[in-house]
Formats: structure tokens, C-alpha cells, sequence
């Protein structure tokens, strides 16, 4: 007897089929991407390259800060190249004319240039408001910025602009820019604020200790110092009497001749100068520290009644005067002004 044939047979087989060797196939699939903080490591350093007469190696240095030159190349979202820094690392870049900083990811070696310290990706160059096709003054300092700012350039986008650079601070920046051309390795060390001009003139204690800003009608506080031994009086040989002579009365002793009393020697800082603008710096009640508050500036003391007044000139114009003004108030003398010398 023949017996029905079942047509849906074949075909709930071909199902049960493909559907085992379903994830079979998915298996051989590409990995997914990686996210998070995982996507800055591995850090590659790198090994020492040549680029002309000049070795470059690079370093994973935490503390770098430096300046020199930006030009505008390859490269998409807001990146760089950077010679020497670890790849990926992350940097604050400061436009050294207009004081905007902005946040940098760099992921390139480069450039291929000497004189050159940073390659911006076009869209770097933009938020930093720098021209394509131009050299611009720049500062480039390794930051660690949290992992939202991290995501963020990673997928290509910008993160807000850091606070702006304060004009003095730019100065400082651009001296050292001028001062170490042309660029060479290792890399530039973190400008430091000027020094006093003559430290000899401290005591140790002095010089170890940091110079507290000065608020406005408030004299500078001093640590004690120890006041000087007191010299003693120059000895006087008395001038002995004549012995009387036997032929002559008996003469009167000749009084011991004392010594001049010594006349109070004044000195002056400095030399007079001729010019038609000093610098007030200010005014002290305490002539100690009128004198250090002089040597850290290089400026004259000279005492007006009850006070010590310390003024830096003279100078022959008022342009020199400024820079001088200018120097008096990064160290903390914010009521120092320009006025006339007579």
C-alpha cells in the first residue's frame, strides 16, 4: 500500500538547517569598536627619527610646556603633530598674539620640519582663529583633561576654548620665543617669570622665601632680622704730659688730644641718572624693606621725610618708562605709576 507523502518535510528541514548555522556566521564577525578611556591606550612613544642634521626622540614627558611655531597641514577634527609627545596624548595650545587656548588631541608624527613645533588639522587651526597658510607664535602645554573632553575629540568634536592668556603672561611667552630661535631638542623647558636682578643682596632665609603679592596700601611683610653688631669706638691714644725740666717750674700736663668725632657718611644706591620719568614703586615706613622691595626691581631708595620712597629710572622716555611700570606690577607692586623725575 502506498502510504501519503508529506510536502512540508523537505522544507521545515531546510529551516532548522540555516537556522543552526546562524550564529556560526555571526561569530566570524568583525570585533566591536573600542570606547572609553580604552581608546587612548596602547600610548606609543616611538623611536629617535632624523629630520636634516637634527635628532629628534621622543619622550613621555608629563611636565612639557614650550614654545615655538604652528603651521597648518593634514588631518581631520581638532588634531596635531607633534614630534616627540606620546601618541595619543592631549594639549592646550595657546595663539601667542591673540591669547586663545584652546584643547588638542595628538595623533601624528610631525611636522617634517626643523623650525616648526606643532602641525594643526585645518579644523584646529579654526578654533584657534589661526590662518592656513601662515607660521603663527604658539605655546603647547600637556594637559589631562577629563574623559568627556577626551570622548569628544575622539569622535572629532571641539571642546570649549580655555580661558584666554593674560597679556603679561604673553609677553613673558613671547621674550622666550624670541630668546631660544632657532627651535632644537630636547624640548623647551616652562617659562619661568624674571628673576630679581641682584639676589646676592638677600639674606638665605629671604631668598627661600616666595615673594607674597602686594595689596594695595599694605607695606610687605619681612621676616625678622637680626640686627647688626654695633662697632666699637676707635681707640685714641692719650698723648702723654711732658716731664717738667730741672731748670723750669714745673709745666702744666698737656691734656690728651681726643679724636675728631667722625662725620655720618651717606651713600646712594645708585649713580645719578639723567632722564625725565621714574617709576614710583611706592613708599615705606620701614627702610628694610624698602631695600629688598629695591633689589628685587633693581631700583634706588632715597628717604623724603618719614619715608623711604623706591623709584626705578630714571628713564629717558616714557616708552622705557612703561616697560619698567609693567615690571613693578608683575611682581606685585600694584600701585607703582610713572611720574616725573624732578
Amino acid at each position: 500500500m502506498r502510504l501519503p507523502v508529506n510536502h512540508a518535510l523537505p522544507l521545515a528541514a531546510l529551516f532548522l538547517t540555516a537556522s543552526l548555522a546562524a550564529p556560526a556566521q555571526g561569530s566570524e564577525s568583525a570585533p566591536a569598536r573600542i570606547t572609553g578611556p580604552a581608546a587612548d591606550y596602547p600610548v606609543v612613544v616611538g623611536e629617535p627619527f632624523t629630520i636634516g642634521a637634527v635628532t629628534w626622540t621622543p619622550v613621555d614627558q608629563l611636565n612639557y610646556d614650550a614654545v615655538g611655531y604652528a603651521q597648518v597641514g593634514d588631518g581631520t577634527g581638532v588634531t596635531a603633530a607633534h614630534k616627540t609627545l606620546p601618541l595619543p596624548s592631549y594639549v592646550e595650545v595657546t595663539a601667542l598674539g591673540s591669547g586663545r587656548t584652546i584643547l588638542v588631541r595628538l595623533e601624528r608624527r610631525g611636522p617634517m620640519t626643523n623650525d616648526a613645533l606643532l602641525e594643526l588639522a585645518p579644523e584646529a587651526a579654526a578654533q584657534l582663529g589661526l590662518a592656513s597658510g601662515a607660521r603663527s607664535a604658539i605655546r603647547v602645554r600637556r594637559v589631562n583633561p577629563p574623559e568627556v573632553e577626551r570622548a569628544a575629540l575622539r569622535s572629532g568634536t571641539p571642546v570649549p576654548a580655555r580661558m584666554e592668556t593674560p597679556e603679561g603672561l604673553l609677553k613673558v611667552l613671547r621674550r622666550k620665543l624670541a630668546e631660544q630661535s632657532p627651535l632644537l631638542p630636547p624640548p623647551s623647558t616652562p617659562p619661568t617669570m624674571p628673576k630679581a636682578p641682584n639676589p646676592k643682596a638677600l639674606t638665605p632665609a629671604e631668598q627661600a622665601a616666595p615673594a607674597a603679592p602686594q595689596v594695595a596700601g599694605a607695606e610687605p611683610k619681612l621676616p625678622p632680622r637680626k640686627a647688626a653688631p654695633a662697632s666699637p669706638a676707635p681707640f685714641v691714644a692719650p698723648v702723654p704730659a711732658p716731664k717738667p725740666r730741672p731748670s723750669a717750674p714745673a709745666s702744666r700736663p698737656t691734656p690728651a688730644v681726643s679724636a675728631p668725632p667722625a662725620k655720618a657718611v651717606t651713600t646712594t644706591d645708585k649713580p645719578a641718572r639723567k632722564g625725565s620719568e621714574v617709576v614710583q614703586v611706592g613708599a615705606f615706613s620701614v627702610e628694610a624693606n624698602a631695600r629688598k622691595s629695591a633689589s628685587q626691581l633693581g631700583a634706588s631708595v632715597t628717604k623724603g621725610g618719614k619715608f623711604w620712597r623706591v623709584q626705578m629710572g630714571p628713564f629717558a622716555n616714557r616708552a622705557q618708562a612703561a616697560a619698567a611700570l609693567e615690571k613693578a606690577k608683575a611682581a606685585g607692586y600694584s600701585d607703582a605709576r610713572i611720574q616725573r623725575a624732578d
